[in-house]
């Protein structure tokens, strides 16, 4: 990845699990500005405030919204539908990973996860939307 200009992105992570957020913030702070929370309806809240995102990486199972209740309602919304998306899940049904899919989420990435594969596949996700790392 590159260097500090890339903190002008900004990625939100939707994450209640704190060893994960931890891992996810100590490993993405230095190329982006983070947004950490532990529910969809957070995040759509933090959306709602007129904060939009290059990115949002969501877990499945969050509390009171779950991340592809999320997907579905960043994507039904004119105001944020074209801000990617990513699930980082421990499910890892081929039908749940369809179901993210056909919602509106560009990747899907099973936990556990390496790492650098998660910042190979950001970076293609940025790609197709004109943002680089």
């Amino acid at each position: 990845m590159a260097t500090a200009e890339t903190h002008s992105l900004k990625m939100l992570i939707v994450e209640d699990d704190k060893f994960m957020q931890s891992i996810l913030t100590k490993y993405f702070s230095s190329y982006f500005q983070l947004e950490v929370f532990s529910d969809g309806i957070e995040a759509l809240a933090y959306l709602h405030d007129g904060n939009i995102p290059d990115l949002i990486i969501t877990d499945l199972n969050t509390p009171k919204m779950g991340g592809l209740e999320l997907i579905k309602q960043v994507k039904a919304s004119d105001f944020f539908n074209s801000i990617p998306m990513m699930v980082l899940s421990g499910e890892d049904s081929s039908e749940m990973i369809v179901k993210c899919l056909d919602a509106g989420a560009d990747d899907f990435i099973v936990k556990p996860f390496n790492p650098k594969e998660l910042e190979a596949r950001i970076k293609v996700v940025l790609r197709r939307t004109g943002n680089l790392l």
